[in-house]
């Protein structure tokens, strides 16, 4: 069974990786800013952090720590070669995007009595999306040659990927947001982001127990 192309990338761009050396700022720019905007699973994650956010100060801070957290472990664990079982960290990812939306929809208040930090979970669920991403890396053998500013190339195509889905996301939600039925619906959409990331994770823990 293959894995969940959340974090794939394309046969052509592998390809690309495997075969360069040296310093190419530019293409691997362009492949992390490809790589961020078509993977739904971020994107998914990015919605429901800013689902109930509308002030920039706010939406700034929780961005900012998920860039922090996800630029840090994919610089570290390609750079020191750790490895992550690419099953079990998608499959997180897709629990983090499950978590966002139970958060959204008040659950754990209601089961726990108590709002867990919603800082420190962007944060921590950003560190294993850093790791998703530094796994694909690390399966694409990139060569050692600039491999320092390649990777960091690479994650400023990621924040400029992050930046241009939160803009696209932002303006959708704007729309939205000035429409009669937003509050009548945000359960619901929170309700559909919840399924999407457990069917994430039992395609992943599926494909982790198959393969």
């Amino acid at each position: 069974m293959d894995v969940a192309l959340a974090h794939a990338v394309a046969e052509g761009d592998k390809g690309y990786i495997k075969e360069i050396t040296g310093v190419h700022l530019l293409p691997f720019i362009y492949l992390g800013a490809k790589h961020m905007v078509t993977g739904y699973d971020h994107i998914l994650f990015l919605f429901g952090v800013i689902f109930f956010l509308y002030r920039a100060k706010h939406i700034a801070i929780y961005v900012s720590l998920f860039a922090l957290g996800h630029s840090t472990t994919m610089l570290l664990g390609v750079y020191f070669n750790v490895g992550v079982n690419s099953y079990l960290i998608d499959a997180i990812i897709g629990l983090s995007v499950a978590y966002k939306a139970l958060d959204n929809m008040g659950a754990f208040q209601r089961w726990l009595g108590y709002q867990p930090n919603t800082k420190a979970a962007t944060l921590i669920f950003g560190l294993f999306h850093g790791f998703g991403l530094s796994t694909k890396i690390l399966e694409y053998e990139i060569s050692p040659d600039g491999l320092i500013p390649n990777l960091l190339a690479f994650n400023v195509g990621v924040e400029l990927g992050q930046l241009t889905a939160l803009g696209m996301i932002l303006i959708a939600m704007g729309f939205w947001r000035r429409t009669a039925g937003f509050w009548r619906h945000a359960y619901t959409a929170n309700v559909w982001m919840l399924t999407a990331g457990f069917v994430l994770v039992g395609y992943q823990l599926t494909g982790y127990f198959v393969s």
